[in-house]
């Protein structure tokens, strides 16, 4: 199984995926560009600063970027920080939010473009089919749940939208430990690998998302796949 970690301009990368390469495109297909991400947050705002801070900076270069915001609506916590800067720098927020929880997360008033959906099921599905790549801010154990799941999707072949893990100040690196000490037990597997990046400033994240779809077709990014078929599970 392959592993690699390279350090450079976008943090640390890591590839746990061994499987084919895509070939060249012909010469008439597009080169796949992220026009929206799906970003999954806390509701609070943690006890650092730093986290913060880094949603209101990941807000204003998606603004600035053109690419528009997917998330869950809420207007407080890191949540509300991301989706305010991204629509104080001009930018398109499209909020989706189950409708038990517009009080408890305080739908922005701001977000032109709210969707309210009947449950957190339907929220996960069309926060996914909205986006092109998924970006993981700190959060908790929703936010947690909510990467966990497109690993998941992508390492049964269901998407080949990138997934990154913003690991803002450490954060994350207690799932990379956990996620490593999983691949050492035999439970990430040849056939099952699991294909994210960690990147540790916010001004990397955009280029970094861009660099991974830019061999893949536009249609790539929003097609569901047919799932793989393994072997003995």
């Amino acid at each position: 199984m392959a592993d690699l970690a390279a350090h450079g301009r976008y943090g640390s990368f890591k590839d746990d995926s061994s499987g084919p390469v895509a070939g060249p495109m012909p010469e008439e297909a597009a080169m796949a560009t992220i026009t929206s991400i799906c970003v999954y947050c806390g509701s609070g705002n943690g006890h650092a600063d730093i986290h913060v801070n880094a949603a209101k900076e990941f807000g204003a270069a998606m603004a600035k970027a053109g690419i528009r915001l997917v998330y869950g609506g809420g207007g407080i916590g890191l949540m509300g920080a991301l989706a305010s800067a991204v629509i104080d720098g001009g930018g398109k927020v499209t909020g989706i939010i189950p409708d038990f929880l517009k009080r408890k997360e305080m739908s922005l008033d701001g977000v032109m473009d709210l969707v309210i959906v009947p449950d957190m099921h339907t929220r996960k599905m069309r926060m996914f089919t909205e986006a092109d790549a998924f970006v993981a801010l700190p959060g908790g154990i929703g936010t947690l749940e909510e990467l966990i799941e497109q690993m998941t999707w992508a390492q049964l072949g269901r998407h080949a939208k990138p997934v990154a893990i913003a690991n803002v100040g450490g954060f994350w690196d207690p799932l990379r430990v956990l996620l490593d000490h999983m691949k050492d037990e035999g439970f990430i597997r040849p056939g099952l690998q699991v294909k994210y990046s960690v990147i540790d400033e916010v001004r990397d994240i955009i280029p970094a998302l861009q660099a991974q779809v830019a061999s893949l077709p536009q249609e790539a990014l929003s097609a569901e796949h047919d799932p793989i078929v393994t072997g003995k599970m």
